[in-house]
């Protein structure tokens, strides 16, 4: 089974085909798996293979970690584009996840005040209250968003909670209209006999719904990009996904390719 990427609670600076020059912070166990989605494509592998036995990194450890990552990245004259949250697992799970935020805003501004804040979240979470303060604190609020229909959000998403569909997900958007950055990662391929494909016209026709419903700064398409734990899953084509970004923008809407 693939297990999680990452063994440290600041790790990088590692260079992003949307971020740039990115260091990240994990706010999940070192040695397991957290999430409140199952997704198959996640390069983390899935939520199966355990959370550990390390727990999640306390709120002062990731304060004197990243202070001082920052510090050596600073006096080493290096550039840094995005101090990003990911990891293995969902970030604004952790019970001090604003507070950490909050840290992380102030650590930015004192040693690499050009760089961007940027949370990359499901928005499972996102209609906490802390949870949607702190989001509004970062530069880069990320909301993935894959499906509008109901059957392929929970097949390739798989979340924990049986509770969670994309209406009610696009119901604790609406708070952020207008003030974040949606992304959508495209993929097919079959599991467990099932077909897996949101490239489809029915289900872009679906997302571009949901978009303008949300009104992002930006729509990030991407495909996959490493191993995933699905190994059925095929990476779309750079031509395929310019067609999808064209019929988004033709809605008026920013999109960015990654392909």
């Amino acid at each position: 089974m693939q297990t999680v990427l990452f063994h440290s609670t600041i790790f990088g600076p590692l260079k992003s085909r949307r971020l740039g020059n990115s260091l990240g912070i994990n706010l999940m166990p070192n040695d397991g798996k957290l999430c409140s989605f199952d997704c198959l494509y996640c390069e983390a592998g899935y939520n199966a293979q355990g959370v550990g036995t390390s727990g999640v990194a306390t709120r002062n450890a990731v304060k004197q970690q990243l202070k001082r990552r920052l510090e050596e990245l600073s006096a080493a004259g290096e550039k840094l584009d995005s101090i990003t949250f990911s990891g293995n697992g969902e970030p604004t799970l952790h019970p001090d996840f604003k507070d950490i935020v909050g840290d992380v805003v102030r650590l930015r501004n004192r040693y690499f005040p050009q760089a961007k804040v940027t949370v990359l979240s499901n928005a499972t979470m996102a209609a906490k209250p802390n949870v949607r303060k702190a989001l509004k604190m970062v530069d880069n609020n990320v909301l993935k968003f894959d499906s509008a229909v109901a059957a392929t959000m929970l097949a390739l998403n798989r979340p924990v909670s049986p509770n969670v569909i994309p209406e009610g997900l696009l119901m604790d958007l609406d708070a952020y209209r207008g003030k974040c950055i949606i992304q959508t990662m495209f993929v097919r391929g079959t599991h467990e006999g099932r077909i897996i494909d949101n490239t489809t016209d029915a289900e872009v026709d679906a997302l571009i719904n949901a978009y303008l419903r949300l009104e992002p700064t930006l729509i990030q398409v991407y495909t996959i990009d490493r191993p995933t734990p699905e190994t059925s899953l095929e990476r779309v084509p750079a031509d395929e996904l310019q067609r999808i970004a064209r019929r988004i923008e033709a809605e008026g809407l920013t999109v960015q390719v990654n392909a």
